[in-house]
């Protein structure tokens, strides 16, 4: 049996009956040391959340095998709750709880006494709680390297793979039957669908102030109380529906937007249509399709649908059709923690902010998927109050119908993708790609089968699934001689755990092309013997298919590289083909290197191709223009020993490398770096080179110039230094200011480097390739990263960032209770070496002071407003910073918040990185990543931002 916490308010632990103090002792049949049956006292369902036949089989327990490896297999009883939103499981040996997913709904209550019966009584009090929500999916079958290794032992049909968000391990359990693992599958995916809509709106005092301070809003209780009973409209000692939003606005208050929308409202009542257009040219420097911007503006994000206010002199006598509620929920884990807020946007005034994908019920998820890094805009949900009446919004003007903006409504804008500093232009496809393949800088992974360390971490196809769900278009393979003739992958000469090569084939084919449909390159590092090699070949083409390239797309030798999508001769009808290059967001403007190019549509040559990265016999003109056994005479001196040296080359690689294995190589075949004028004599473009960090440092260092002419029409891999056994990550900037398109990063490790490789591949519907800028891409270039006067074009970009305000900043992670952030901003500049700056912001001291600078940023400039009474939650700061950017087509801009500490190093709170080409001037808002880059909404920066060119010939 298990205890859970009661959900009354007014009874003691002592008390038999249901209440607040006590626990309610569930007595399940089936479990280990379960006495008889007794009435149980069923919880109430979250909203959303049907009890079905599947639900109420899961609630009776079931015994399932938990795997970690081959050799580990232990029984463990699983148990879903009645509240059906927290699963525990417990060992059947010694009768521990272990684990368990504990759902959003659930409040903080103080742990059970144990009962006089240990072995029969289970406390549902967790050690290590997590959100059903981190559950991403359920797999079903051996769809792990670990189920993969049990296939001959347990069939598919009672294995199931649980998979969680970020980085965290996966969990792998064999049911005792078909049927049992088909329950939990349907009812674990149930749950997980369910997860993000279920709304729980009461909260009573302490509750409330438990919330202020998960959420870092520094007040005293008395403070606390009069907001509460403010809000409690009803007297009820309890805050829900319409209470919880009248609350909610008195924490979020932006006065610094309300500033902003009275500047240019005559009234201060609303934006005209001619106000809001006057907004966009001056502020946000739209300046193209202004007026249709702001009548879509308007349809979209203003919130009043009809009828005029009261104050207007209109009231209609019509009673306006019920909208929703503005969606709002608060949910505490079993520890008191903030599990999840979900509240409409921060209100300016007294009204609310609801947008017309929440009215018209549509969800929109604020949790992104692990592949994907970009948060959603803004973290609404559909309404689960229906009874809150339109009276919420009954004093708006008909904005929409007069072609204008109100101030919620300007809110709203601003918080949307329209309103982000991601210029929304550039999420999808917008850049040409017909360009040959060395044109791009292309997402890399080295290692990609580990998940942990370099020398004793795991390996697991679980690195290949999350590389390539976020758009990852290099992948990097070790295999090695395996058992039973069967090749392995794992890093050779270390302790790190193997799977078998098929595995990871079999994984590549079925994600590959998932994210994006463009090429994925295999860097197959091949220490097999040659029957395996033949192994290797089989399996390959076998596993893959059409899919493995495995000829020229022309049956031509190349005389460069193809490109990632193939030209034909019919206009192409696909609206991510009319993206590209798009006139008129500034992005040309600024030296985005991507100037519109007429392209004809794609021929699927290349797309949905995976092209092996290898050693190969011989050269490539060779395999097509007939036999490889001997190579040309030369008719002069050099080209006869030129030619001596490929014959004893094509010998040695005869002895070590399988003829069939060398044919799946055709456009990138390794070869070994020899210096630049030796590849420009000798080399072809469809030759491949991998070099060291350290070697790429020394050869940008000595020779800048050469390197990026070199990677005008060949490709380069970088991979990191075998001393980072820790599998940290070097900094991938460095490698792309010389042009560099495969920089291999360990993908498992997030930091700085994984910030700038997610940020520089956000773009351009992160199908993992974005253009380098043009005069990377000449072969005659005169660029050096260390020269920035080497780049044509006009001079120096100054970039001014004016950072005014956070809203809803999280608190950091293992906090104590009761800390209060203190939190600056940091914004960085990664470039060519001239770029490379970093200027802060002060600090925000809880008691709404500003603090010392610990960087270079100019002095504040204070704002007429009044300090936020609640900085840690929505500081301000006000501050101007300014960079000069020499390079702008290569710069990259981070923006970090921290909690200062002034005895040790700060706290990461949240950051976001993009491309500066990516920037949209104007007031943004930047919304905030972990440090794992998954979203943390609704946490955001509000900025202006401001970006001045150097004037032109005929300015001088």
């Amino acid at each position: 049996m298990a205890s859970l916490p009661c959900n009354a308010r007014e009874c003691s632990p002592s008390e038999g009956m249901r209440g607040a103090g006590c626990r309610v002792v569930l007595i399940y049949a089936g479990a280990p040391g379960a006495g008889s049956a007794a009435p149980v006292t069923q919880p109430p369902l979250p909203p959303g959340i049907q009890l079905t036949d599947t639900l109420e089989q899961m609630q009776q327990g079931a015994l399932m095998r938990k795997v970690k490896s081959k050799g580990w297999k232990k029984q463990r009883y699983f148990k879903l709750q009645d509240d059906c939103m927290t699963i525990w499981y417990q060992s059947k040996r010694t009768g521990k709880t272990e684990a368990g997913w504990k759902g959003r709904r659930l409040r903080a209550v103080p742990p059970a006494p144990r009962a006089s019966s240990p072995r029969s009584e289970l406390p549902v009090s967790i050690s290590a709680p997590v959100s059903i929500s981190d559950v991403e999916t359920v797999r079903e079958g051996h769809q792990s390297e670990v189920l993969q290794s049990l296939a001959e032992e347990f069939p598919p049909e009672r294995c199931f793979t649980i998979v969680f968000y970020g980085r965290r391990g996966n969990l792998d359990l064999i049911a005792g039957s078909a049927e049992e693992a088909q329950c939990w599958v349907q009812g674990l995916r149930q749950l997980v669908e369910k997860a993000d809509k279920n709304k729980d709106g009461r909260m009573n005092f302490k509750e409330v102030q438990r919330l202020l301070k998960m959420m870092n809003v520094d007040m005293n209780e008395d403070h606390a109380l009069r907001l509460f009973q403010a809000a409690d409209k009803s007297e009820s000692g309890t805050l829900e529906g319409e209470e919880f939003v009248l609350f909610y606005k008195a924490l979020t208050e932006r006065q610094e937007v309300l500033s902003l929308f009275q500047a240019f409202s005559e009234d201060g009542k609303k934006l005209t249509l001619l106000e809001l257009v006057d907004f966009l040219r001056q502020e946000q420097l739209e300046d193209e399709g202004t007026e249709e911007l702001a009548m879509e503006l308007i349809d979209k994000y203003e919130p009043s649908e009809t009828g005029e206010s009261p104050e207007l002199g209109r009231g209609s006598t019509e009673t306006p059709p019920a909208l929703p509620a503005p969606p709002f929920g608060v949910y505490f884990t079993s520890r008191g923690r903030l599990a999840s807020l979900r509240v409409p946007g921060p209100a300016l005034g007294h009204t609310a902010c609801l947008p017309r994908a929440a009215a018209s019920g549509t969800p929109i998820t604020p949790r992104a998927p692990a592949c994907c890094r970009m948060p959603p805009a803004a973290p609404f949900a559909p309404a689960p109050f229906p009874h809150v009446s339109h009276r919420l919004f009954s004093h708006l003007p008909a904005a929409r119908a007069r072609h204008a903006l109100s101030a919620d409504g300007f809110l709203m804008y601003l918080c949307s993708p329209e309103g982000s500093i991601f210029n929304p232009r550039h999420q999808g496809l917008w850049q040409d790609m017909t360009q040959p393949l060395c044109h791009y800088f292309i997402s890399s992974s080295h290692n990609t089968y580990l998940i942990e360390d370099q020398i004793r971490g795991q390996s697991s196809i679980e690195g290949y699934i999350r590389a390539l769900k976020r758009g990852c278009r290099c992948l990097e393979v070790d295999c090695w001689d395996g058992p039973n003739g069967e090749p392995m992958v794992y890093h050779g000469h270390t302790f790190t755990s193997k799977i078998p090569f098929r595995e990871v084939v079999s994984t590549l084919g079925k994600y590959a092309f998932q994210a994006s449909e463009y090429p994925v390159i295999l860097s197959l590092e091949n220490h097999c013997s040659m029957e395996q090699q033949e192994v290797l070949a089989q399996q390959l083409r076998d596993i893959l298919g059409e899919q493995l390239l495995t000829a020229t797309i022309d049956g031509r030798v190349p005389t460069q590289l193809p490109s990632p999508e193939v030209g034909a001769e019919e206009p192409c009808p696909s609206p991510s083909c009319m993206l590209r290059g798009v006139p008129g967001d500034g992005a040309e403007s600024r030296g985005a290197q991507h100037p519109k190019v007429p392209t004809p549509p794609p021929l699927q040559e290349l797309k949905h191709k995976i092209l092996l990265k290898g050693k190969k016999i011989g050269r490539l003109e060779d395999v097509l223009d007939g036999p490889g056994d001997e190579a040309p005479d030369g008719s002069d001196d050099d080209n006869g020993a030129e030619a001596e040296e490929e014959r004893r080359r094509m010998k040695k690689d005869k002895e070590s490398l399988a003829q069939a294995l060398s044919d799946c190589v055709v456009y990138c075949k390794s070869v070994s770096f020899r210096g630049f004028q030796e590849a420009r004599s000798h080399s072809r473009p469809s030759e491949i080179s991998s070099l060291a960090e350290a070697k790429a440092r020394k050869l940008i260092r000595d020779a800048g110039n050469d390197f990026v002419r070199h990677n005008a029409w060949q490709l380069t891999r970088i991979y990191p230094s075998g001393m980072r056994t820790d599998s940290s990550n070097y900094s991938p900037q460095e490698m792309w200011n010389a042009g560099c398109q495969i920089v291999a990063l360990n993908f498992q490790t997030a930091g700085t480097e994984m910030d700038l490789c997610d940020g520089l591949f956000s773009q351009n519907g992160r199908c993992g390739y974005v253009l380098k800028p043009p005069f990377m891409r000449d072969e005659g270039t005169l660029f050096n990263p260390a020269e920035p006067s080497t780049r044509e074009g006009p001079g120096p970009v100054t970039l001014t960032i004016q950072v005014i305000s956070g809203q809803q900043l999280p608190k950091v992670a293992n906090s104590k209770d009761g800390a209060i952030i203190d939190p600056l901003v940091r914004v960085e500049i990664h470039g060519v070496p001239a770029d490379q700056a970093h200027q802060e912001t002060k600090y925000i001291e809880n008691n709404g002071e500003q603090g010392g600078s610990r960087g270079p940023g100019p002095a504040p400039r204070r704002p007429p407003s009044t300090p936020s009474p609640s900085p840690g939650f929505n500081p301000r700061w006000d501050e101007t910073l300014q960079f000069q950017l020499h390079v702008p087509e290569l710069a990259l801009v981070r923006f970090v918040v921290e909690d200062y500490d002034k005895t040790s190093r700060n706290d990461f709170v949240g950051q976001f990185t993009l491309a500066f080409a990516n920037i949209k001037p104007g007031y943004r808002h930047i919304h905030l990543l972990s440090k794992d880059g998954t979203s943390i909404p609704p946490s955001s920066l509000f900025v202006h931002i401001r970006i001045t060119e150097p004037p032109g010939p005929e300015q001088d």
